[in-house]
């Protein structure tokens, strides 16, 4: 009996996996006459059917995937069928989660629909797994020419401004100051100042993802990923101990532009006062 029973399991499996190549090989014929039709939706159903069967042929059909899903994808951008397209994206960013090209592809859509902050992360990301894929960079600097305004350059090429600020920083960390929260921190180069001048605590909190995402890619370049605590939040949602442990006792911020009090800065110093700076006793 048992060999019995062996038996018949094992003739079971070898009747699934018989199933599955049929299924997938059927599966995959149907897609390309789908294609042939142009009837690029339900190709792109079989061909989510196939590579979740049989994820051994990622490879083999990744280009022809790509190609339905791009054609797919207009089609529901035209029918304004938004939601669906960016499932069919997040599907198959979940096949191809390390894909330049369909990252570059989502970025375009959400570009066009007006979300570029999010179209810039896709596009970094498509930069990053790809350095040489010229369409993700270029995307990634057009929208950084929307959404980084121009005094971030006049600021960071202010050799006097810049050495005023990293001299009071230093003045204050000598001080006593050996916490510090830096609000705004755009690119972190006042982050890393306090840093630099010997602050045992950093905390940085950026609201924009861009800048974030530069600010993480800057304060990496510089070896002080570890060093430097990131927070993509708006520096009035900052808790304690939720995001930072305690209150610091130095604030530090750049944010001082023509947008002062449309971006809020006063309510974000008045909140950093109130519940994150140390109080003097």
């Amino acid at each position: 009996m048992p060999n019995s029973n062996a038996k018949f399991h094992c003739n079971h499996r070898g009747d699934q996996e018989a199933g599955r190549r049929e299924l997938v090989s059927r599966s995959l014929q149907s897609a390309q006459h789908c294609l042939e039709d142009q009837d690029f939706g339900t190709a792109y159903a079989h061909y989510l059917l196939v590579l979740n069967l049989a994820p051994e042929l990622k490879t083999s059909v990744k280009e022809t995937f790509q190609f339905t899903l791009f054609k797919w994808a207009e089609e529901l951008d035209s029918l304004a069928r938004i939601q669906d397209l960016f499932n069919c994206y997040e599907q198959a960013l979940e096949l191809y989660p390390n894909d330049e090209v369909i990252c570059n592809s989502m970025g375009e859509h959400l570009f066009r629909m007006g979300f570029r902050d999010e179209a810039a992360g896709y596009f970094h990301k498509a930069v990053k797994l790809n350095p040489e894929f010229a369409d993700a960079k270029e995307n990634f600097y057009r929208v950084a020419n929307w959404l980084v305004e121009r005094w971030h350059f006049i600021m960071l090429n202010d050799a006097k401004r810049n050495l005023t600020y990293l001299k009071a920083i230093e003045n204050a960390v000598r001080s006593g100051c050996k916490s510090v929260l830096d609000i705004g921190t755009g690119t972190g180069i006042l982050s890393m100042f306090a840093k630099k001048a010997g602050a045992s605590f950093v905390y940085a909190c950026e609201l924009s993802k861009t800048m974030y995402e530069l600010a993480c890619d800057v304060v990496a370049a510089n070896k002080m990923e570890r060093e430097i605590k990131l927070l993509h939040l708006k520096s009035l949602d900052i808790e304690i101990p939720e995001h930072i442990p305690e209150r610091v006792s130095l604030v530090v911020t750049e944010t001082v532009d023509a947008g002062l009090f449309g971006e809020g800065i006063v309510e974000s110093l008045i909140h950093a006062w109130e519940h994150l700076l140390l109080q003097p006793k």
